[in-house]
C-alpha cells in the first residue's frame, strides 16, 4: 500500500506488507544477536557475525523491495529507522562490554541517533520532512563493517574494526550536524 496523504493513517494491519515483515524480521533478530555476541567463545562470534550480516542485508531488502514494488507505508518509515538504531546499539554496547570499543564513541554514535530521532519527530510534529543525508547511509555502512570485524574476535581485526569505527562515528557527527542545519533551514 502506498503512502496516503490523508490525516487518517491506514490500520496497521493493512501496513503489514513484505518490506515490513522483512523489518520486522531485522527487530527480531536483535535478541538472537546479542545471544551469541556476549560471549565470544567457540564459535559464537562467528554466529553472531552471521546473524548480524543477515540482519543488515534486511536493512538493505526491505528499502529495495518497499521502493521496487510502490509499498512505502508510514508504519515502515517508523519501524526502518528503529530496527537499524537497535541493531548497531546492541552489537556496539556489546563490543563496549566485551572492551572491544571504546565506551564513549558509543555513548556518541548513541547520543547522535537520539538527537536526530529527536530533531525528525519535531519536524515530522511541524510537518517538515528531512530526507536522510549521504553521511547519515555511509555512517551506516562503516558501522555495519566496523561490527562485523570486531564481533569476530579476531586480534587481527580489531585495529582495521576500530579504524572503520572511527570513521563511522566522525561521518555520525557530521549528519547530525547536517540534519540540524537542515532543520534550522526549513524553520527559520
Amino acid at each position: 500500500m502506498a503512502l496516503q496523504q490523508s490525516d487518517t493513517p491506514p490500520p496497521i494491519s493493512s501496513q503489514l506488507n513484505w518490506p515490513n515483515k522483512i523489518t520486522l524480521v531485522r527487530i527480531f533478530l536483535v535478541p538472537l544477536l546479542l545471544v551469541f555476541l556476549i560471549s565470544p567463545a567457540g564459535w559464537y562470534p562467528v554466529i553472531a557475525s552471521t546473524i548480524f550480516l543477515v540482519a543488515a542485508f534486511t536493512d538493505w531488502l526491505d528499502g529495495h523491495v518497499a521502493r521496487s514494488t510502490n509499498q512505502i507505508t508510514r508504519l515502515g518509515q517508523l519501524l526502518d529507522p528503529i530496527a537499524d538504531k537497535l541493531l548497531v546499539t546492541a552489537a556496539l554496547v556489546s563490543l563496549v562490554g566485551r572492551q572491544q570499543v571504546p565506551a564513549w564513541m558509543v555513548v556518541i554514535i548513541i547520543c547522535r541517533e537520539l538527537a536526530v530521532t529527536g530533531l525528525r519527530a519535531m519536524a515530522a510534529d511541524q510537518h517538515i520532512i528531512i530526507a536522510a543525508d549521504v553521511f547519515g547511509k555511509y555512517k551506516m555502512v562503516c558501522f555495519i563493517i566496523a561490527a562485523l570485524l570486531l564481533m569476530l574476535n579476531l586480534p587481527i581485526l580489531d585495529v582495521p574494526g576500530l579504524i572503520v569505527l572511527s570513521i563511522g562515528t566522525a561521518l555520525s557527527v557530521v549528519s547530525g550536524i547536517d540534519y540540524l542545519r537542515k532543520y534550522l533551514v526549513k524553520v527559520l
